[in-house]
């Protein structure tokens, strides 16, 4: 590169910057009268008094040479222990970074990435899964889920969505292919949650976690009978992806669920969600309609406290809970007009009979479908969960009068109460 020759020098008063205030902006003819002349005694005549817009010729006639002009050692030095100090901090931190990621405190849950044991958490975790059947075979209530032996004794947690009608008929398959009855102990439904008894001892508890020891991110394994397939339980594979998320679905709302991508269908409900220790964090519960990864566990925190409840009969269902063994829904706009010539539904709030279960007290008693309960003893009825409510507050054995309305007629019916 060339070196320039030097500029001629400009005025102090090109170069201070005015202490004055700020005034109107001056026109072109005060512009030039307020430029300070260049003082240059050594300048040609008739060379212009404005500065330069060019450079002027080179003072050397030919190029610097192109080869590097070695540094002083001390900048050399100090330029080589910086990038020395860099690299070991950069060590350092990588370091600290995986240490972060795979030591864990808790329960030992560790982040999405670090190298899952899929099988030792099955090896660990399987044993204590069992398929749930309810109902009997022709049962409008008949279907299928999943739950987590927690005793040896039998004891084996679940959904109260699962058990919930199950007309008293409940079969555990268990991880060798063997079956056993099995009967209610208790149920919440308000958070969804079911305790039963196999008629079987000699089983392996799963080990119960500590789901506040989640964090977003932890992996997670979900295991259950999805989609009632038999054999062997599914096996999904996920995240933590939320903690305390809260969901409802118009009658029962859920809070402090575990939200997970890990693959949850039905037939998953009442499995367990397990860290990667093999551990129970959750209880598999719900799915979004048309949502996809997005599934929903009841954080097993909030289940460890209603364990000896629901031992001690606090449920709102137990085995001796009452039974009518119908399905039913709320007679509300939602009823179509076909429906309601169909059947001849003149009545505006009820509960209206959509299944009747087979040998069921409702069946004995002379209910149809299509029928729209409206009085249950000396109560009125207004709505599905309303009639729900006045069975359970029953008991089993009673005798009660049933009112319907029957293509546009009201009828009573004498039905003896049964029990889960």
């Amino acid at each position: 590169m060339n070196h320039p020759a030097t500029a001629p020098p400009l005025s102090n008063a090109h170069l201070a910057p005015s202490t004055e205030g700020p005034r109107a902006p001056a026109t072109t003819l005060e512009m030039t009268a307020l430029r300070s002349p260049v003082v240059d005694p050594g300048r040609p005549a008739g060379v212009p008094s404005s500065p330069p817009l060019e450079l002027p010729p080179p003072l050397l006639d030919s190029a610097l040479p192109t080869t590097p002009v070695p540094q002083r050692g001390g900048a050399l030095a100090v330029f080589v222990a910086f990038l020395v100090g860099t690299m070991v901090m950069g060590v350092a931190f990588g370091v600290y970074a995986l240490g972060h990621r795979h030591g864990r405190s808790g329960d030992g849950s560790s982040a999405s990435g670090s190298g899952l044991d899929i099988r030792a958490i099955l090896d660990k975790a399987q044993p204590s899964v069992v398929t749930i059947q309810t109902g009997h075979r022709d049962s409008i209530f008949g279907g299928s889920g999943s739950g987590v032996v927690i005793s040896a004794d039998g004891l084996i947690l679940t959904n109260a969505h699962v058990i919930e009608g199950a007309a008293g008929v409940i079969t555990v398959r268990f991880n060798d292919g063997s079956t056993a009855s099995a009967e209610l102990v208790g149920a919440v439904t308000a958070q969804d949650v079911a305790l039963i008894r196999a008629d079987r001892g000699g089983l392996i508890p799963a080990e119960l976690g500590v789901s506040a020891d989640l964090r977003v991110g932890d992996d997670v394994v979900a295991i259950g009978n999805a989609l009632n397939l038999g054999g062997d339980p599914s096996v999904t594979r996920g995240i933590v992806s939320a903690l305390n998320r809260s969901i409802s679905d118009g009658e029962v709302s859920l809070q402090n669920l575990i939200q997970t991508d890990a693959a949850i269908n039905p037939g998953n409900s009442g499995g367990p969600l397990v860290n990667a220790q093999g551990r129970v964090v959750g209880i598999n519960t719900a799915i979004i309609d048309g949502a996809q990864n997005v599934g929903f566990s009841i954080a097993i925190d909030s289940i460890k406290d209603l364990i000896p409840r629901l031992e001690a009969g606090e449920g709102d269902i137990t085995g001796d809970t009452a039974l009518l063994g119908v399905r039913t829904s709320t007679l509300d706009d939602s009823v179509t007009d076909e429906i309601r010539e169909q059947y001849g539904i003149t009545a505006q709030t009820g509960a209206l009979i959509q299944g009747v279960e087979p040998e069921s007290p409702a069946a004995d008693g002379g209910l149809e479908v299509g029928d729209v309960v409206v009085g249950f003893g000396d109560s009125s009825v207004t709505s599905s969960e309303g009639l729900r409510a006045l069975v359970r507050a029953a008991e089993p054995g009673d005798t009660v009068t049933i009112t319907v309305e029957r293509a546009g007629r009201r009828r009573s019916f004498e039905v003896t109460l049964g029990s889960n």
